[in-house]
């Protein structure tokens, strides 16, 4: 009878622990719903064409679009051409941000892309395959009287990819090619309130440079910053949820020493799973609001790569842990073949992420993606990862379908026992696919998430409440990540109760000493638990 109401004790905890949880993950989504904007913000800059004369005793180098100090303009190229300009002295001028504004260490970083405006013109016809070759500088001050300080110069080539969706014809002249979004910059920080680009596109007859480009009419950027009031509820967010996980691991893994036995695999990858979230959470971006770190960016792909391999490491010992049919088991080593392709392709985007943001760090007009050898690979990348995380879910899907078959035949040999026996083995069952059934749905929205960023952000407007999706699911995910490993640390603590002599030579059928726990595999203090050894012997059999 003790057995029975102790059970039941337990399984009314679990569900109300599971409500709360489920609660903080409706709030976690409604955080990022209703109260942050959305996570960016797109800005267009039209340039303005510069007349360079620094040849005639100019003081600066750098060209202002407008202001006080303003470069002497140009309308357009057939201006140009009849003050005899040479396309060497012209710069295009961009100013970071618009008038009247200013820039802030909140917006995180800044990523800018580039369309040309190109003509069509019979003598200047653009060529197949053009390349483009820029003249870049950037240069950033905080007041609008101060000189200005380079950060960046560099030439960069940009392949051009445009089409003409007329003849060409004398009657087409003067219509504009439909070119693709060049990469232009990307800057991990904003650290300063502004920041002017200059681009000169040099001509070289001689060396080919800029030859059959077609007829340039204007350069636009489109810049992309995070926004403000996402980065101070996401700064909340993870200053909140910090010190939660890491009280949650010290008594995880004080109730784990406390045991005389060893901690056995499941517990250890647990609490690692549990240093990796922490590692997550740390909020070291406060200091990029006092301090120039480029590295954000890349450092924050580094500890999402780290969790991530650790989080789908964890799910496949998780599940190979209750399979209840494994010769090896309680080793690392009998999971080398799924955890040994995680490590490696983890190993892999980090070498690709070096390549790419690690090169910025130098040199912010750098893109991976402006040759045709850096395209294929990056797209072999993410469609490789896309295909791998597919599979992965679908692969888990299959082990976690297996454990719940497994736990079912095991489950023919509970009649034989008592009441109260059977109601302790089928709450430890029932425990089982609880926590089984949360990593499905982890590893389902996780697919989710990916999918959703990949996709042009939104909201759903329903009457006067707008919900921020994409700020939604950042929120949300970021929360689930975290109450899910905070659940796996809360529910799979041994626990140290003991049972009186008279309740364990009774209906429980346990030893006095016996310590009951949520896992399969380490619910005694010096061996398996009931249920795996009577699974094992099944199995055998």
């Amino acid at each position: 009878m003790a057995g029975a109401i102790i059970e039941n004790m337990s399984t009314r905890k679990l569900c109300i622990v599971g409500g709360i949880l489920l609660v903080l993950q409706v709030i976690a989504f409604l955080v990022g719903g209703l109260i942050a904007p959305s996570p960016t913000t797109a800005v267009p800059y039209m340039s303005v064409k510069c007349i360079d004369v620094r040849k005639n005793h100019h003081k600066t180098k750098w060209l202002m679009p407008w202001g006080p100090n303003h470069c002497k303009k140009l309308k357009d190229f057939d201006e140009a051409v009849s003050r005899q300009i040479e396309a060497n002295d012209i710069v295009f001028a961009v100013h970071i941000p618009l008038p009247s504004k200013e820039m802030s260490p909140w917006f995180q970083f800044m990523l800018f892309i580039m369309q040309l405006d190109i003509a069509f013109k019979m003598d200047n016809d653009l060529k197949e395959n053009a390349e483009i070759t820029l003249d870049v500088s950037l240069a950033y001050r905080d007041n609008m009287f101060d000189d200005w300080e380079e950060i960046a110069h560099a030439m960069e080539i940009r392949k051009l990819k445009c089409t003409f969706g007329s003849p060409k014809t004398v009657e087409s002249e003067g219509r504009h090619y439909d070119c693709d979004f060049l990469p232009f910059m990307e800057i991990g920080s904003v650290a300063h309130k502004y920041y002017l680009i200059n681009i000169r596109l040099p001509v070289n007859d001689r060396k080919g440079i800029n030859v059959g480009i077609g007829e340039i009419k204007d350069i636009r950027l489109v810049g992309i910053h995070q926004n403000g009031g996402f980065t101070k509820v996401w700064f909340a967010m993870k200053t909140f949820l910090t010190p939660s996980i890491l009280i949650i691991m010290v008594w995880y893994w004080r109730r784990i020493t406390l045991m005389t036995r060893a901690p056995v695999l499941l517990e250890k990858v647990i609490f690692a799973l549990g240093i990796s979230m922490t590692f997550i959470n740390i909020p070291v971006e406060w200091f990029s609001i006092g301090f120039d770190w480029t590295w954000m960016l890349l450092f924050g792909d580094i500890r999402q790569g780290i969790f991530y391999a650790m989080l789908l490491s964890f799910w496949i010992i998780f599940c190979g842990e209750h399979m209840m049919d494994q010769n090896e088991r309680n080793r690392l080593s009998g999971y080398w073949k799924q955890v040994g392709p995680i490590a490696v392709g983890s190993f892999c985007l980090f070498i690709f992420d070096m390549c790419e943001r690690g090169v910025q760090l130098k040199n912010p007009f750098y893109s991976i993606w402006t040759t045709e050898v850096g395209t294929e690979l990056a797209m072999a990348f993410i469609i490789v990862a896309g295909i791998c995380l597919c599979l992965y879910f679908l692969f888990l899907c299959f082990m976690v379908f297996q454990v719940f078959r497994n736990i079912s035949g095991k489950q023919s040999s509970l009649p034989a026992m008592s009441k109260a026996r059977r109601l302790h083995y089928e709450g430890l069952i029932f425990r089982f696919k609880f926590l089984m059934l949360i990593t499905l749905a982890c590893a389902a929205m996780t697919v989710i998430f990916f999918i959703v960023s990949q996709v042009t952000e939104g909201h759903w407007k329903w009457g006067d409440i707008t919900i921020q999706v994409n700020s939604a699911f950042f929120t949300g995910i970021y929360g689930m990540w975290n109450l899910y490993v905070f659940a796996l640390m809360f529910l799979y603590a041994p626990s140290h109760k003991n049972y009186g002599e008279d309740q364990s030579n009774g209906d429980l059928g346990v030893n006095s000493g016996e310590e009951l726990q949520l896992t399969t595999t380490i619910t005694h203090v010096d061996g398996p638990t009931e249920v795996y050894k009577l699974a094992r012997k099944e199995a055998q059999e």
